[in-house]
This record gives C-alpha cells, structure tokens and sequence, in this order.
C-alpha cells in the first residue's frame, strides 16, 4: 500500500473503484457493510502507519471519515474486496455515511468519547500471573466442539472514534451494545447479529462459500476452532508461528504478536490444550505488563495483562478475575497523548472495550444456551 497517492495513475483509480463497486453490487447490503466494517478495521492500523511515515512533501492520504479502532474478527475474508476497499482508504474516498457526517446509521446510538482512569502498569509479577491464568485456563469446564455444533459467544462491546460533520471533527463512541455470534468447528457456517453491523435486528449469514464462491482458509488472523486444534502447543513454537505469520503486520512485531493472542483469547474458542500454550507465549512478549485495576465493558473489575503500543499510544489490556483469573474481556486505552485528524486523543480515552457475557457450545445455529439441552 503506498501513501503517496499521487503516483496513482486515475486508471488504476478507476479500474480499482469498478472492482469495489462490482463487489457491492454482489453483496446484499447487510452483508457488503458488515465486510466493509471488518476490512476498515484490519486496514487501520497500516493506513495510519503510513500515514506518519509519509516522505515531507508527499501527498499524504486523506484519512476516513469515521473509523473504529477495532472490532473482533469473524473468520471470514473477501480478499478482492479487500483490495479494493484498502486503495480507496488510501485515497481518502471512502464514505460510511450518506447523510454527509461519515457516519453510517448503525442502529447504535452515539454519544460522548469513553474515558477511564489509567491504571498504573508494572512488569513486576507478569510471570507469575500468566502463570496462575494458565492453570485456571487448565481447569476450566471446556468441552470438545463436536461436528454439527457451534461456538456460541455473546459480547457488549462501544468504541470511541473520530466523527466529523460538516468537516469539523471530534470524539464520539458508539453506545454499549450486545453482540452475538454463532460459528461451525470448521468455520465454515456461521451467524451474526450486532446491531453496529446488521441491517435487520435478525442479523444475517456468515455461512460460506460467500456469494463470490469463495471459501477463504482459516488462519491465525481468523481461526476457526478446527484450525486451532492443529496448532502447536509447544509456547516457543507457538511464538514463533505467530511473529513470521504476522510479518509486517501492526505497528512492531511484539505488538502484533501480542494482539494476534488477544484476538484468539477474545472472539474464539481455543482448545483446552492451546490456552495454556498462548498464555506461557505471551509471558514471552517484550514489554508485557500487568495492571493492577482494569474495567471491562460490563463494569466488572479485574487485573489486566497488557502491552503499550509505543507508535500509537494505545495500551492493549486482556482483563482477567482477579481471584479465579478467568478471562472477562479486553480494553484498549489511550496511555500517551494523540492528534488523529486534528483532534487531540488524550490519555484515558477508551477506543475499545468489550466484555465476554458467554462463550459455549450449542448444538444448532442461532440456538440460546438457555435452549441447549
């Protein structure tokens, strides 16, 4: 992806916006939004990097309308359309919204930037801790995924971002909302319903081959729980899967590999076997702290495992239960102050914050817990 979008000839521009155009007039429109969001979001952190890394005197990349610092990944890709979608990005043409505010009418109501107080950080006790979540993982009731069932997970999840109506920008967030997602072992069927990304309150389809007619292969970027039962368990091995998997990815390797085991903790279902192999991984992470107070986005306190990202500021946080060390959900918190499209991204500011509400096996698509038998 290059920055200097000078260099592109209108050509390209042109033979690259008719590709994003052909793909969404293949997607119903639910659908082509909810790629859309995902793809904004993996794309974000490399548009911002390049951004900064920019040449003086090029043409830097006029940064979206409205972004969300992240969002979990569903095991699902549309490699041509995120291609298409990342050379628009870069061009600074994409609009999520028609109402001219960049935008887009989610269904979630929006209101004033997440703040928190800043934990104080320490890299005393981070062994230690990693230790006792490992065991906890260990002894934890995780039943095998039989084919036919599916992982269910339920989440609350709001995110702050940069909104900008009448080319005047500031802070909002998107409200707290709930989030459910059903996924087949081998990632192959699935279901969403989260009101940020649907269309219809019934939410729609993640079942694949997608209407291309293509069946993307599982990856540490977007397991499926088969996927996950083929990784190594060997920690040093795991690791090191992770970083050359991750070349290139995120701001630095340590970080990268730091929130590609975030990402598995959060929206996933590892293998008994695999969590304490990714906890022991990431005990092996430069710059891995713990913070002794965290809030996840149901309000339950906890203890973090955390990492600073020093390019953006951002302070990644896993909250465990402080006294049973199981996994509540994860934060991002702006720890050193940032200027994002001329607003002033303090420190405190919440960019995300989720909080896992229930994670089990059920035996059908779309079926409650509460209905399995």
């Amino acid at each position: 992806m290059n920055a200097n979008t000078s260099r592109q000839h209108s050509a390209e521009w042109d033979q690259e916006a008719q590709l994003l155009s052909q793909t969404a007039r293949d997607l119903p429109t639910g659908r082509h939004q909810f790629h859309k969001e995902r793809l904004m979001a993996q794309i974000h952190e490399q548009v911002q990097r390049e951004e900064r890394t920019a040449t003086t005197g090029m043409t830097a990349a006029a940064p979206q309308k409205a972004r969300r610092f992240r969002l979990p990944r569903p095991a699902i890709t549309l490699p041509a359309m995120a291609a298409a979608l990342s050379a628009v990005v870069v061009a600074g043409v994409v609009t999520v919204g028609g109402d001219g505010s960049g935008v887009r009418d989610s269904g979630v109501a929006t209101g004033p930037a997440l703040t928190t107080d800043v934990g104080t950080a320490s890299a005393k006790g981070v062994p230690q801790l990693l230790d006792q979540i490992s065991l906890a993982a260990a002894e934890g009731d995780h039943p095998t995924v039989k084919p036919g069932q599916y992982i269910y997970i339920e989440s609350v999840l709001a995110d702050t971002f940069v909104k900008t109506v009448d080319d005047k920008s500031s802070l909002a967030s998107h409200e707290l909302h709930r989030r459910q997602i059903w996924e087949s072992p081998d990632g192959v069927k699935g279901w969403l319903i989260d009101p940020a990304v649907n269309d219809s309150p019934e939410g729609e389809t993640l079942t694949l081959p997608d209407e291309q007619g293509n069946t993307p292969k599982a990856d540490l970027g977007s397991p499926s729980y088969d996927y996950l039962t083929k990784l190594t368990t060997d920690p040093d091995e795991l690791l090191a899967k992770i970083y050359k998997e991750t070349k290139g990815q995120g701001n630095t390797p340590d970080q990268q590999a730091f929130t590609t085991i975030g990402d598995l903790l959060a929206e996933s279902y590892p293998p008994a076997e695999l969590y304490p192999a990714l906890f022991e991984a990431a005990a092996k992470i430069p710059g891995v702290v713990v913070v002794d107070d965290a809030v996840d986005a149901a309000g339950r306190h906890g203890v973090a495992v955390a990492r600073l990202d020093d390019t953006s500021g951002q302070r990644e946080e896993w909250i465990f239960d402080k006294k049973t060390h199981v996994y509540l959900g994860a934060r991002n918190v702006q720890v050193k102050q940032l200027k994002e499209e001329g607003v002033l991204i303090k420190p405190g500011t919440v960019n995300f914050t989720m909080a896992i509400k229930n994670r089990v096996v059920v035996d059908g698509m779309k079926q409650a817990p509460s209905q399995a038998g």
